[in-house]
């Protein structure tokens, strides 16, 4: 079959793309007091041996792809552990993958921590400040090494993404046994396949050293895979263990089993708004977010009707790939589940899981044409080996429904996520708590869950940055109450995308193209999906959050970016710099850099 770009790819592309590889294949404080968690006090310790901790995270979904939240997506594992527990509605976590996991690991703000952003999309002139350094600081312990130094055996298995130092490798970071893919993803197929040319390859480490890895597998079994057989070889142990398993899915490419895709063809055939107000309204009546929860449109967001037959057709088969993806993800889920039932841990056992970022909403064909060489955008192959998907903009936004924005934004789409813990020690099951957390959270509850205390300002005789997340043991016990005061700050900023929490309020910028870099002011208790500017209404409080912000800002050395600032283009810079240039020489960089400046002239003519 002969292979057809999609629909929408622009005819614009053909002459850079052609220029482009022709030339690549001839070159070959008072912010600490507002930061700090309200002081509380500590929770009785768990009676009886110390409860095994899995903590399941995936990749790039959408607030409501969760069936417990709201979604069609068929997710029985995950939504039947959710059902033992209790599911948090106002989660936040940042809006890309490294910070995020490193708030995680450690539960230190991810400025704090090292990892302010992703390192391929960071400035350069932010790359001496220790709050950028894209991997994680020798400041910070995790929880891992805690509960390592605490009597647990511990694994990891699935993507890291916190740094590939030697220092930073799970082994220094208080992981037993750990198989761990080092980058921001790649094929689910084919583990040696680069998504992006960012590096000369995928880089794999199993225990800290290079890994040898099979020449195919499915990324979501193989992880799922080797944490039974760690599991399998110390299961005569009598010690509590952790299992982080870091899902690549649904991070690009979009691949997944035939058998899964074909559960959904047609069912997406009505399009991205139809799909967004019908979970908006299931999300609604499981108590999640308030009835008729108003939503925006995106300016990413196309119409569907005006879209012909063809591209109609090709979109709904990106979702389809998609939901089979998030299916075969938790089908891998049940067999763990199954595994920890069987082998009797299941019941002494309680679970994490979260999503690292909203929903991507990225356009990464047109940003990154080197992609149409190395695979293939056929219809008829999306999803399987050697064909590259993603979701898109339009999708995405209904993945995040009801709320605004997509990953690697500060709107709620980007930022809040399905976070669940349920399982042994949750006296609440079948729970909804409402009200503001945050992934710093996470790693004081399970210290606080395994009686274990948090380390103030040292670690084995080395300063350390403090965890300034609170334990949600308190609604764990089905205690409703708010775990943050009334006048607590809770600041974010990634790639110049801000935001700032005080009660039921949020003060939030964005970049374009989904922001012009003004400050706006929600309340996203009432209205989460951020459709009522109350600047006009609460000037007060609009005035002194900015300068909250502004105070919390300077606290953690977050930098301004450049006025000229996009990430996607900074993801391009920085791989021309940090790897074409090192590798082929300055010819073939310059080619690469040309190809980059007519590209980011023609996306801003079109802006």
């Amino acid at each position: 079959m002969t292979e057809r770009k999609p629909p929408h790819a622009a005819q614009w592309c053909k002459p850079l793309i052609a220029c482009y590889f022709l030339c690549l294949s001839a070159g070959i404080s008072l912010a600490a007091t507002l930061s700090t968690p309200v002081a509380t006090s500590a929770p009785s310790a768990p009676k009886g041996p110390k409860p095994n901790i899995v903590i399941l995270v995936a990749d790039d979904w959408g607030f409501s792809d969760l069936g417990a939240f709201g979604g069609e997506i068929a997710t029985p594992h995950l939504d039947a552990l959710a059902q033992r527990g209790v599911r948090f509605s106002n989660f936040h976590a940042a809006a890309s993958c490294s910070p995020t996991r490193s708030m995680l690991l450690t539960g230190v703000e991810s400025h704090r921590a090292g990892i302010g952003n992703l390192r391929e999309s960071t400035p350069r002139a932010h790359m001496s400040s220790p709050a950028y350094q894209g991997s994680l600081s020798q400041r910070v312990v995790t929880v891992s090494s805690l509960l390592k130094d605490n009597g647990y055996r511990t694994y990891v298995t699935g993507k890291w993404n916190v740094g590939s130092e030697p220092r930073n490798l799970p082994p220094e970071r208080g992981f037993d046994r750990s198989i761990v893919q080092g980058d921001t993803g790649s094929d689910n197929w084919d583990p040696a396949q680069r998504y992006l040319p960012h590096t000369d390859k995928v880089y794999w480490y199993e225990d800290g050293r290079n890994a040898v890895m099979p020449q195919k597998f499915y990324s979501s079994e193989y992880f799922v895979d080797r944490m039974i057989g760690y599991l399998n070889q110390d299961q005569a142990s009598a010690k509590p263990f952790l299992a982080y398993v870091g899902f690549q899915a649904n991070h690009v490419p979009l691949q997944a089993p035939a058998e899964f895709i074909a559960k959904y063809k047609g069912r997406y055939d009505q399009g991205w708004a139809a799909l967004r107000q019908a979970r908006r309204d299931r999300a609604a009546a499981l108590g999640l977010v308030p009835a008729n929860t108003p939503m925006v449109t995106l300016p990413t967001t196309l119409d569907w009707a005006a879209q012909d037959a063809q591209t109609q057709r090709y979109q709904a088969r990106r979702m389809e790939v998609y939901a089979a993806m998030a299916e075969a993800m938790d089908h891998q889920v049940g067999r763990l589940v199954e595994h920890l039932k069987t082998t009797g841990q299941y019941d002494h056992t309680v679970f994490v899981f979260l999503s690292d970022n909203g929903a991507e909403g990225y356009d990464y064909v047109m940003a990154q044409p080197w992609l149409v060489t190395q695979y293939s955008q056929d219809i008829d192959r999306l999803g399987g080996p050697g064909a590259y998907s993603y979701q898109g903009p339009s999708w995405a936004s209904a993945s995040n429904s009801p709320m605004n924005g997509f990953k690697f934004y500060a709107g709620e789409g980007g930022i809040r996520v399905p976070m669940f813990i349920a399982g042994a020690g949750v006296q609440s099951t079948q729970a909804i708590y409402a009200g503001l957390t945050h992934v710093t959270d996470i790693a004081p509850t399970l210290l606080d869950m395994a009686g274990i205390a948090r380390p103030s300002d040292a670690y084995r005789g080395k300063p350390i940055e403090t965890m300034a997340g609170h334990s949600l043991w308190a609604a764990l016990q089905g205690q409703n109450t708010a775990l943050r005061r009334a006048d607590e700050i809770l600041g974010y900023e990634l790639s110049g995308n801000s935001a700032l929490f005080k009660g039921p309020l949020k003060l939030v910028k964005n970049i374009p193209p989904l922001g012009k870099g003004e400050w706006h002011l929600y309340d996203v208790v009432a209205d989460p999906g951020e459709t009522r500017d109350l600047q006009q209404q609460l000037p007060t409080e609009f005035a002194a959050m900015q300068k909250d912000y502004q105070i919390w800002a300077d606290a953690h050395g977050v930098l301004p970016v450049p006025a000229d600032y996009n990430p996607a283009f900074q993801v391009a810079i920085n791989m021309t710099l940090d790897y074409w240039l090192p590798t082929y020489g300055p010819w073939m960089a310059g080619c690469t850099m040309l190809f980059i400046v007519g590209l980011v002239g023609w996306r801003r003519r079109k802006q």
